[in-house]
Protein backbone atom coordinates (compact mmCIF):
# COMPACT_ATOMS: atom_id res chain seq x y z
CA UNK A 1 0.00 0.00 0.00
CA UNK A 2 1.40 3.39 -1.02
CA UNK A 3 0.45 5.84 1.66
CA UNK A 4 2.01 8.72 -0.23
CA UNK A 5 -1.16 8.98 -2.31
CA UNK A 6 -3.60 8.41 0.55
CA UNK A 7 -4.68 10.45 3.54
CA UNK A 8 -6.49 9.37 6.68
CA UNK A 9 -7.81 12.78 7.64
CA UNK A 10 -5.53 12.85 10.69
CA UNK A 11 -2.29 14.80 10.28
CA UNK A 12 -0.41 12.85 12.95
CA UNK A 13 -1.40 9.49 11.46
CA UNK A 14 -0.48 10.65 7.96
CA UNK A 15 2.93 11.80 9.22
CA UNK A 16 3.53 8.49 11.03
CA UNK A 17 2.71 6.47 7.94
CA UNK A 18 5.32 8.23 5.81
CA UNK A 19 8.57 6.30 5.15
CA UNK A 20 11.15 6.50 7.93
CA UNK A 21 14.58 7.87 7.15
CA UNK A 22 17.69 5.70 7.38
CA UNK A 23 18.65 7.51 10.58
CA UNK A 24 15.48 6.43 12.39
CA UNK A 25 15.82 2.89 11.08
CA UNK A 26 19.34 2.64 12.52
CA UNK A 27 18.34 4.36 15.77
CA UNK A 28 15.47 1.94 16.37
CA UNK A 29 17.68 -1.05 15.59
CA UNK A 30 20.34 0.30 17.97
CA UNK A 31 17.79 0.54 20.81
CA UNK A 32 16.61 -3.06 20.33
CA UNK A 33 20.14 -4.46 20.02
CA UNK A 34 21.31 -2.35 22.95
CA UNK A 35 18.63 -3.84 25.21
CA UNK A 36 19.54 -7.36 24.09
CA UNK A 37 23.30 -6.87 24.57
CA UNK A 38 22.95 -5.19 27.96
CA UNK A 39 20.71 -8.07 29.05
CA UNK A 40 23.33 -10.63 28.03
CA UNK A 41 25.88 -8.87 30.25
CA UNK A 42 23.70 -9.02 33.37
CA UNK A 43 24.12 -11.82 35.89
CA UNK A 44 20.40 -12.49 36.37
CA UNK A 45 19.55 -12.95 32.67
CA UNK A 46 17.17 -15.76 31.74
CA UNK A 47 15.90 -16.42 35.27
CA UNK A 48 12.47 -17.69 34.15
CA UNK A 49 13.83 -19.54 31.14
CA UNK A 50 16.18 -21.42 33.47
CA UNK A 51 13.25 -23.43 34.88
CA UNK A 52 12.28 -24.61 31.39
CA UNK A 53 15.86 -25.48 30.42
CA UNK A 54 16.31 -27.35 33.70
CA UNK A 55 13.16 -29.36 32.96
CA UNK A 56 14.55 -30.40 29.57
CA UNK A 57 17.90 -31.31 31.11
CA UNK A 58 16.10 -33.41 33.71
CA UNK A 59 14.21 -35.24 30.96
CA UNK A 60 17.42 -35.92 29.06
CA UNK A 61 18.93 -37.29 32.27
CA UNK A 62 16.00 -39.69 32.72
CA UNK A 63 14.16 -37.81 35.48
CA UNK A 64 10.74 -36.24 35.77
CA UNK A 65 10.63 -32.47 35.07
CA UNK A 66 7.71 -32.11 37.47
CA UNK A 67 9.88 -32.93 40.46
CA UNK A 68 10.63 -29.20 40.31
CA UNK A 69 7.47 -27.48 41.53
CA UNK A 70 8.36 -24.31 39.64
CA UNK A 71 8.12 -25.94 36.23
CA UNK A 72 4.48 -25.08 35.46
CA UNK A 73 4.14 -25.79 31.75
CA UNK A 74 2.59 -28.71 29.85
CA UNK A 75 4.68 -31.82 29.04
CA UNK A 76 4.89 -30.54 25.48
CA UNK A 77 6.98 -27.60 26.67
CA UNK A 78 9.72 -30.01 27.76
CA UNK A 79 10.08 -31.23 24.19
CA UNK A 80 10.18 -27.65 22.92
CA UNK A 81 12.92 -26.78 25.43
CA UNK A 82 15.27 -29.62 24.45
CA UNK A 83 17.14 -27.53 21.81
CA UNK A 84 17.84 -24.87 24.43
CA UNK A 85 19.12 -27.50 26.86
CA UNK A 86 21.61 -28.69 24.24
CA UNK A 87 23.15 -25.23 23.81
CA UNK A 88 26.13 -24.19 25.96
CA UNK A 89 25.38 -21.49 28.51
CA UNK A 90 27.78 -19.07 26.85
CA UNK A 91 25.87 -19.38 23.57
CA UNK A 92 22.46 -19.25 25.23
CA UNK A 93 23.45 -16.09 27.10
CA UNK A 94 23.70 -14.20 23.80
CA UNK A 95 21.04 -16.05 21.80
CA UNK A 96 18.19 -15.88 24.33
CA UNK A 97 17.83 -12.07 24.64
CA UNK A 98 18.03 -11.68 20.86
CA UNK A 99 15.45 -14.44 20.49
CA UNK A 100 13.09 -12.73 22.94
CA UNK A 101 13.47 -9.43 21.08
CA UNK A 102 12.95 -11.20 17.77
CA UNK A 103 9.71 -12.82 18.92
CA UNK A 104 8.35 -9.48 20.12
CA UNK A 105 9.39 -7.98 16.80
CA UNK A 106 7.51 -10.70 14.91
CA UNK A 107 4.39 -9.90 16.88
CA UNK A 108 4.76 -6.20 16.09
CA UNK A 109 5.26 -6.82 12.37
CA UNK A 110 2.26 -9.15 12.19
CA UNK A 111 0.10 -6.58 13.99
CA UNK A 112 1.21 -3.94 11.48
CA UNK A 113 0.39 -6.16 8.50
CA UNK A 114 -3.03 -6.89 9.99
CA UNK A 115 -3.81 -3.18 9.74
CA UNK A 116 -1.98 -2.74 6.40
CA UNK A 117 0.65 -0.44 7.90
CA UNK A 118 3.75 -0.09 5.68
CA UNK A 119 6.67 -1.80 7.37
CA UNK A 120 9.05 1.02 6.41
CA UNK A 121 6.83 3.75 7.83
CA UNK A 122 7.81 5.90 10.81
CA UNK A 123 5.11 4.21 12.84
CA UNK A 124 6.47 0.73 12.11
CA UNK A 125 10.17 1.54 12.42
CA UNK A 126 10.12 3.87 15.42
CA UNK A 127 7.10 2.36 17.16
CA UNK A 128 8.82 -0.75 18.47
CA UNK A 129 12.00 1.13 19.42
CA UNK A 130 10.13 3.76 21.42
CA UNK A 131 7.93 1.09 22.99
CA UNK A 132 10.98 -0.93 24.08
CA UNK A 133 12.65 2.18 25.47
CA UNK A 134 9.77 3.52 27.59
CA UNK A 135 7.70 0.44 28.46
CA UNK A 136 9.45 -1.31 31.34
CA UNK A 137 7.86 -4.80 30.99
CA UNK A 138 9.53 -5.10 27.58
CA UNK A 139 12.97 -4.95 29.17
CA UNK A 140 11.85 -7.27 31.97
CA UNK A 141 10.65 -9.90 29.50
CA UNK A 142 13.89 -9.82 27.52
CA UNK A 143 15.82 -10.08 30.79
CA UNK A 144 14.03 -13.08 32.29
CA UNK A 145 13.50 -14.90 28.99
CA UNK A 146 9.93 -15.89 29.81
CA UNK A 147 8.10 -17.82 27.10
CA UNK A 148 5.36 -15.20 27.13
CA UNK A 149 7.29 -13.85 24.15
CA UNK A 150 6.10 -16.85 22.12
CA UNK A 151 2.48 -15.95 22.83
CA UNK A 152 3.22 -12.29 22.05
CA UNK A 153 4.38 -13.38 18.59
CA UNK A 154 1.75 -16.07 18.01
CA UNK A 155 -1.41 -14.07 18.73
CA UNK A 156 -0.86 -11.32 16.09
CA UNK A 157 0.24 -13.94 13.53
CA UNK A 158 -2.86 -16.04 14.25
CA UNK A 159 -5.18 -13.04 13.97
CA UNK A 160 -3.54 -12.03 10.69
CA UNK A 161 -4.19 -15.52 9.33
CA UNK A 162 -7.75 -15.49 10.67
CA UNK A 163 -8.42 -12.16 8.99
CA UNK A 164 -7.25 -13.72 5.74
CA UNK A 165 -9.73 -16.56 6.39
CA UNK A 166 -6.99 -19.12 7.09
CA UNK A 167 -8.54 -20.24 10.38
CA UNK A 168 -6.93 -23.67 10.18
CA UNK A 169 -3.45 -22.12 9.99
CA UNK A 170 -4.43 -19.75 12.79
CA UNK A 171 -5.41 -22.73 14.93
CA UNK A 172 -2.05 -24.34 14.19
CA UNK A 173 -0.17 -21.23 15.35
CA UNK A 174 -2.26 -21.00 18.52
CA UNK A 175 -1.82 -24.72 19.18
CA UNK A 176 1.97 -24.54 18.87
CA UNK A 177 2.04 -21.53 21.21
CA UNK A 178 -0.08 -23.39 23.77
CA UNK A 179 2.25 -26.39 23.49
CA UNK A 180 5.07 -24.07 24.58
CA UNK A 181 3.07 -22.19 27.23
CA UNK A 182 -0.70 -22.48 27.81
CA UNK A 183 -1.24 -18.72 27.87
CA UNK A 184 -3.38 -18.52 24.73
CA UNK A 185 -5.92 -21.13 25.82
CA UNK A 186 -8.62 -18.41 26.24
CA UNK A 187 -8.33 -17.58 22.52
CA UNK A 188 -10.32 -20.75 21.93
CA UNK A 189 -13.34 -18.59 22.73
CA UNK A 190 -12.62 -16.51 19.63
CA UNK A 191 -12.84 -19.64 17.48
CA UNK A 192 -16.15 -20.45 19.16
CA UNK A 193 -17.54 -16.98 18.49
CA UNK A 194 -16.45 -17.22 14.86
CA UNK A 195 -17.79 -20.81 14.63
CA UNK A 196 -14.51 -22.00 13.20
CA UNK A 197 -14.63 -25.58 14.41
CA UNK A 198 -11.78 -26.88 12.28
CA UNK A 199 -9.41 -24.19 13.53
CA UNK A 200 -10.50 -24.85 17.11
CA UNK A 201 -9.89 -28.57 16.70
CA UNK A 202 -6.37 -27.92 15.40
CA UNK A 203 -5.65 -25.51 18.29
CA UNK A 204 -6.71 -28.22 20.76
CA UNK A 205 -5.21 -31.31 19.16
CA UNK A 206 -1.71 -29.89 18.55
CA UNK A 207 -0.82 -29.26 22.24
CA UNK A 208 -2.64 -32.42 23.30
CA UNK A 209 -0.61 -34.50 20.86
CA UNK A 210 2.70 -32.94 21.87
CA UNK A 211 1.82 -33.30 25.56
CA UNK A 212 0.99 -36.99 25.17
CA UNK A 213 4.31 -37.50 23.40
CA UNK A 214 6.13 -35.65 26.17
CA UNK A 215 4.32 -37.61 28.88
CA UNK A 216 5.32 -40.92 27.25
CA UNK A 217 8.96 -39.82 27.26
CA UNK A 218 9.17 -38.94 30.97
CA UNK A 219 8.81 -40.90 34.19
CA UNK A 220 5.92 -40.06 36.55
CA UNK A 221 4.00 -37.69 34.25
CA UNK A 222 1.11 -37.88 36.74
CA UNK A 223 3.06 -35.42 38.93
CA UNK A 224 1.67 -32.70 36.68
CA UNK A 225 -1.81 -33.38 38.11
CA UNK A 226 -0.84 -34.28 41.67
CA UNK A 227 1.89 -31.71 42.32
CA UNK A 228 2.18 -29.00 39.65
CA UNK A 229 -1.47 -28.24 38.94
CA UNK A 230 -2.48 -27.83 42.64
CA UNK A 231 0.55 -25.60 43.18
CA UNK A 232 -0.47 -23.44 40.20
CA UNK A 233 -4.14 -23.21 41.22
CA UNK A 234 -3.12 -21.97 44.66
CA UNK A 235 -1.29 -19.04 43.10
CA UNK A 236 2.13 -20.52 43.86
CA UNK A 237 3.74 -19.15 47.03
CA UNK A 238 5.61 -16.14 48.45
CA UNK A 239 8.23 -16.46 45.72
CA UNK A 240 5.85 -15.09 43.08
CA UNK A 241 3.72 -12.86 45.32
CA UNK A 242 5.82 -9.65 45.00
CA UNK A 243 5.37 -9.77 41.21
CA UNK A 244 1.81 -11.15 41.05
CA UNK A 245 -0.35 -8.42 39.51
CA UNK A 246 -3.67 -10.27 39.63
CA UNK A 247 -6.38 -8.51 41.71
CA UNK A 248 -6.77 -11.74 43.68
CA UNK A 249 -3.21 -11.30 44.97
CA UNK A 250 -2.98 -7.49 45.11
CA UNK A 251 -6.27 -6.57 46.84
CA UNK A 252 -5.58 -8.66 50.00
CA UNK A 253 -2.28 -6.78 50.35
CA UNK A 254 -4.38 -3.62 50.58
CA UNK A 255 -6.52 -5.07 53.37
CA UNK A 256 -9.36 -6.46 51.25
CA UNK A 257 -10.52 -9.92 52.41
CA UNK A 258 -9.43 -12.61 49.99
CA UNK A 259 -13.00 -13.88 49.26
CA UNK A 260 -13.99 -10.34 48.30
CA UNK A 261 -10.91 -10.03 46.08
CA UNK A 262 -11.84 -13.28 44.32
CA UNK A 263 -15.39 -12.05 43.71
CA UNK A 264 -14.13 -8.71 42.38
CA UNK A 265 -11.65 -10.39 40.02
CA UNK A 266 -14.17 -12.87 38.66
CA UNK A 267 -16.76 -10.12 38.27
CA UNK A 268 -14.27 -8.14 36.22
CA UNK A 269 -13.45 -11.21 34.13
CA UNK A 270 -17.16 -11.86 33.60
CA UNK A 271 -17.66 -8.29 32.43
CA UNK A 272 -14.70 -8.74 30.10
CA UNK A 273 -16.14 -11.90 28.53
CA UNK A 274 -19.52 -10.23 28.14
CA UNK A 275 -17.76 -7.29 26.51
CA UNK A 276 -15.92 -9.66 24.17
CA UNK A 277 -19.23 -11.22 23.12
CA UNK A 278 -20.83 -7.81 22.58
CA UNK A 279 -17.79 -6.57 20.66
CA UNK A 280 -17.87 -9.55 18.33
CA UNK A 281 -21.53 -8.97 17.56
CA UNK A 282 -20.99 -5.27 16.87
CA UNK A 283 -19.06 -4.57 13.66
CA UNK A 284 -16.94 -1.48 13.23
CA UNK A 285 -18.53 1.75 12.13
CA UNK A 286 -15.80 2.03 9.50
CA UNK A 287 -16.11 -1.58 8.34
CA UNK A 288 -15.97 -1.71 4.59
CA UNK A 289 -14.75 1.89 4.43
CA UNK A 290 -11.62 3.76 5.37
CA UNK A 291 -9.50 0.67 4.72
CA UNK A 292 -10.99 -1.35 7.60
CA UNK A 293 -12.51 -4.77 6.97
CA UNK A 294 -13.19 -5.99 10.47
CA UNK A 295 -9.65 -5.98 11.86
CA UNK A 296 -10.65 -3.84 14.85
CA UNK A 297 -13.42 -6.21 15.86
CA UNK A 298 -11.13 -9.23 15.55
CA UNK A 299 -8.31 -7.61 17.54
CA UNK A 300 -10.42 -6.05 20.28
CA UNK A 301 -12.42 -9.22 20.84
CA UNK A 302 -9.24 -11.30 21.18
CA UNK A 303 -7.61 -8.73 23.48
CA UNK A 304 -10.72 -8.53 25.66
CA UNK A 305 -10.73 -12.32 26.08
CA UNK A 306 -7.06 -12.30 27.08
CA UNK A 307 -7.44 -9.41 29.54
CA UNK A 308 -10.40 -11.17 31.16
CA UNK A 309 -8.20 -14.23 31.66
CA UNK A 310 -5.35 -12.15 33.10
CA UNK A 311 -7.70 -10.71 35.74
CA UNK A 312 -8.25 -14.12 37.32
CA UNK A 313 -5.04 -15.99 36.48
CA UNK A 314 -2.65 -16.73 39.32
CA UNK A 315 -0.08 -15.40 38.95
CA UNK A 316 -0.45 -12.58 36.43
CA UNK A 317 2.83 -10.84 35.68
CA UNK A 318 3.68 -7.46 34.17
CA UNK A 319 4.87 -8.88 30.85
CA UNK A 320 1.50 -10.54 30.17
CA UNK A 321 0.22 -7.28 28.66
CA UNK A 322 2.83 -7.61 25.91
CA UNK A 323 0.55 -10.23 24.36
CA UNK A 324 -2.16 -7.64 23.61
CA UNK A 325 -0.41 -4.27 23.51
CA UNK A 326 1.29 -4.57 20.07
CA UNK A 327 -2.10 -5.34 18.53
CA UNK A 328 -3.83 -2.45 20.28
CA UNK A 329 -1.03 -0.02 19.43
CA UNK A 330 -1.04 -1.03 15.77
CA UNK A 331 -4.79 -0.44 15.66
CA UNK A 332 -4.14 3.26 16.26
CA UNK A 333 -4.16 3.88 12.51
CA UNK A 334 -7.90 3.13 12.44
CA UNK A 335 -10.49 5.79 13.36
CA UNK A 336 -12.17 5.13 16.70
CA UNK A 337 -9.49 2.73 17.95
CA UNK A 338 -8.37 2.59 21.57
CA UNK A 339 -5.01 4.39 21.13
CA UNK A 340 -6.93 7.45 19.93
CA UNK A 341 -8.46 7.80 23.38
CA UNK A 342 -6.47 9.52 26.15
CA UNK A 343 -7.81 6.93 28.61
CA UNK A 344 -5.76 4.24 26.87
CA UNK A 345 -2.51 6.10 27.51
CA UNK A 346 -3.54 6.94 31.07
CA UNK A 347 -4.05 3.23 31.77
CA UNK A 348 -0.49 2.46 30.62
CA UNK A 349 1.27 5.18 32.62
CA UNK A 350 1.94 3.00 35.73
CA UNK A 351 4.30 0.82 33.68
CA UNK A 352 6.10 3.60 31.83
CA UNK A 353 9.74 4.19 32.76
CA UNK A 354 10.44 7.13 35.12
CA UNK A 355 6.76 7.65 36.04
CA UNK A 356 6.74 8.38 39.83
CA UNK A 357 4.86 6.16 42.27
CA UNK A 358 3.83 6.81 45.90
CA UNK A 359 6.85 6.32 48.15
CA UNK A 360 4.90 4.38 50.77
CA UNK A 361 4.42 1.60 48.21
CA UNK A 362 8.03 1.67 47.01
CA UNK A 363 9.01 -1.68 48.53
CA UNK A 364 6.15 -3.51 46.78
CA UNK A 365 5.22 -1.08 44.04
CA UNK A 366 5.73 -3.41 41.10
CA UNK A 367 2.67 -5.57 41.70
CA UNK A 368 0.50 -2.52 42.41
CA UNK A 369 1.66 -0.70 39.28
CA UNK A 370 1.13 -3.75 37.11
CA UNK A 371 -2.30 -4.43 38.60
CA UNK A 372 -3.31 -0.80 38.01
CA UNK A 373 -2.25 -1.04 34.36
CA UNK A 374 -4.00 -4.38 33.86
CA UNK A 375 -7.28 -3.27 35.42
CA UNK A 376 -7.17 0.13 33.73
CA UNK A 377 -6.60 -1.33 30.29
CA UNK A 378 -9.35 -3.92 30.82
CA UNK A 379 -11.83 -1.23 31.91
CA UNK A 380 -11.05 0.96 28.90
CA UNK A 381 -11.53 -1.93 26.51
CA UNK A 382 -14.72 -3.14 28.23
CA UNK A 383 -16.13 0.39 28.06
CA UNK A 384 -15.43 0.48 24.33
CA UNK A 385 -16.83 -3.03 23.81
CA UNK A 386 -20.06 -2.33 25.69
CA UNK A 387 -20.83 1.04 24.15
CA UNK A 388 -24.23 1.05 22.54
CA UNK A 389 -24.71 1.23 18.81
CA UNK A 390 -27.71 0.58 16.60
CA UNK A 391 -27.08 -1.56 13.57
CA UNK A 392 -28.75 -2.13 10.22
CA UNK A 393 -28.26 -5.30 8.23
CA UNK A 394 -27.08 -5.45 4.66
CA UNK A 395 -25.27 -8.01 2.49
CA UNK A 396 -21.48 -7.81 2.26
CA UNK A 397 -19.27 -9.69 -0.17
CA UNK A 398 -15.62 -10.23 0.72
CA UNK A 399 -12.90 -11.48 -1.59
CA UNK A 400 -12.86 -15.23 -1.87
CA UNK A 401 -16.14 -15.81 -0.03
CA UNK A 402 -19.85 -15.98 -0.97
CA UNK A 403 -22.30 -13.22 0.01
CA UNK A 404 -23.22 -13.38 3.70
CA UNK A 405 -25.84 -11.59 5.73
CA UNK A 406 -25.11 -12.70 9.29
CA UNK A 407 -25.05 -9.85 11.84
CA UNK A 408 -21.42 -10.39 12.76
CA UNK A 409 -20.15 -9.74 9.26
CA UNK A 410 -22.82 -7.61 7.63
CA UNK A 411 -24.10 -5.20 10.24
CA UNK A 412 -23.48 -1.49 9.82
CA UNK A 413 -23.84 0.63 12.97
CA UNK A 414 -25.59 3.96 12.94
CA UNK A 415 -23.15 6.84 12.59
CA UNK A 416 -21.87 8.06 15.93
CA UNK A 417 -21.01 11.62 16.87
CA UNK A 418 -18.40 10.52 19.42
CA UNK A 419 -15.03 12.22 19.05
CA UNK A 420 -11.69 10.71 19.94
CA UNK A 421 -8.24 12.20 20.36
CA UNK A 422 -5.12 10.51 19.03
Amino acid sequence: MKWENQTSGNRLVDWLLRPASRFWQLASLAVLLGIAVSTSLRENWGSDNAFVVKAAETLLAGGSPYEDKRFLYLPSAVIMAVPEALLPQTVLRWVLPVGMSGLLGIGWLAALRLFSVPLRSRFAVCGLGVFALVYKPYVNLVLIGNWTAISAAALPVALLLAHRRSWGAAGLVIGLAIACKPMLVPIGLLFLLARQWRGLAVAVLVPVGFSLAGALMMPSPSLFFTKTLPFLLQGQDSYALPWDASPIAVLPRLGVPEPVAVVVAFAGAGAGLWGAWRRWRRPDSAEGAGGDQGQLRLVETACMVMLAAFLVSRPSFDHYLLVVLPLLLASGVRPGSMPRSPWFWLALTPQVVLIPWPSELAHKRRAFKDCAALCGLAMVLVRRALRSGRVTLGPVTTAGSPPRTEPECAATPAESAARTAF
